[in-house]
């Protein structure tokens, strides 16, 4: 254990100061959550006085201490990423400005805040980087790959990516203006009451900021943001011994976590989505069926479709 003691020069937050000092005290760069969890375990005191207010206002000259076990702050815990690597079996569509590929459950669409964690957008640019080298030898720099939307870490299912910066602000106003359908198939715990529905229920993070974060029922008078989802139960069966329901969903909104909270909202969680309430399972049964859109250079309308995992129903 060390103890490191810091003065500020000049008024501001506790979280502020300490993510602004502790990486430089100890040499090495320290995650915000690392010292959003260092100051809600009770580790910091001000002026003598324990303090777990991340947002507190620590006042010029005043002292604050921090107690820490420097390897257990700086030791990362293991995060079940699978290892995955595109190949060309895993691209649903390619072109001059697009690619669209099947993105793995358990694999993080873009890099996060654990330093050298492997993500789908640079697995898609050694893919794009492998291919470029094989017509140019000599090239050195990795080609451009574009994030236009994000799947959760255990969704699995179509993503796309652009591939030149000159079709961005095309995309983007595509998803801004609804004109991209997609649809998701999800394994739900039980059956919903209705054949066919629309889920319009307001939301909002309704977790604090210093746990997972999770969305739900949140009035727009109090921040939430409207929210519809089409629901179709397709299907029914048995996985692991009890009975679900293969559903397709059809988001008219993107707001975060939606399909996950709207089946949470009317009582058959996703399968294996423990957040949401849900049984546990090998893995959340959320997956990105297919992607529909016009292209943002032709025009032309594309739909993109990825098979369908194990346990999803035919």
């Amino acid at each position: 254990m060390e103890n490191i003691v810091i003065s500020p020069a000049a008024p501001q937050s506790l979280n502020g100061l300490l993510r602004a000092e502790i990486p430089v005290r100890l040499r090495t760069e320290v995650s915000n959550g690392k010292i959003r969890r260092l100051i809600m375990a009770g580790a910091v005191r001000v002026d003598g006085e324990p303090c777990r207010n991340p947002s507190v206002l620590v006042h010029k000259g005043a002292v604050v201490s921090v107690r820490l076990d420097r390897k257990k702050l700086l030791a990362e815990k293991p995060t079940g990423d699978i290892a995955f690597d595109v190949t060309a079996r895993d691209v649903l569509y390619e072109d001059d400005a697009l690619i669209v590929v099947n993105k793995p459950a358990f694999f993080p669409t873009e890099a996060g805040m654990v330093a050298g964690r492997d993500n789908l957008h640079a697995a898609v640019v050694r893919y794009l980087f492998a291919a470029a080298r094989r017509a140019q030898p000599n090239l050195r720099n990795p080609p451009y790959a574009g994030i236009m939307h994000r799947l959760d870490r255990e969704t699995s299912g179509v993503i796309l990516f652009t591939k030149t910066r000159a079709v961005n602000a095309a995309c983007h106003a595509m998803f801004e203006r609804r004109a991209v359908q997609k649809v998701y198939r999800a394994v739900t715990c039980g059956e919903p009451r209705q054949r066919q529905f629309r889920v319009e229920l307001p939301l909002g993070r309704i977790s604090p900021k210093s746990q997972a974060a999770k969305w739900g029922v949140r009035a727009e008078a109090d921040g939430g943001m409207c929210a519809l989802t089409d629901v179709t139960v397709i299907g029914q069966g048995v996985l692991a011994g009890k009975p679900v329901a293969f559903v397709e969903c059809r988001p008219l909104t993107g707001r975060t976590h939606q399909i996950r909270a709207h089946l949470a909202g009317t009582g058959t969680p996703i399968l294996g989505d423990v957040l949401y309430g849900g049984r546990k399972y090998g893995r959340v049964m959320l997956h990105a069926q297919s992607l529909s859109f016009p292209h943002p250079v032709t025009g032309e309308s594309l739909t993109v479709t990825a098979p369908l995992p194990d346990g999803f129903g035919s």
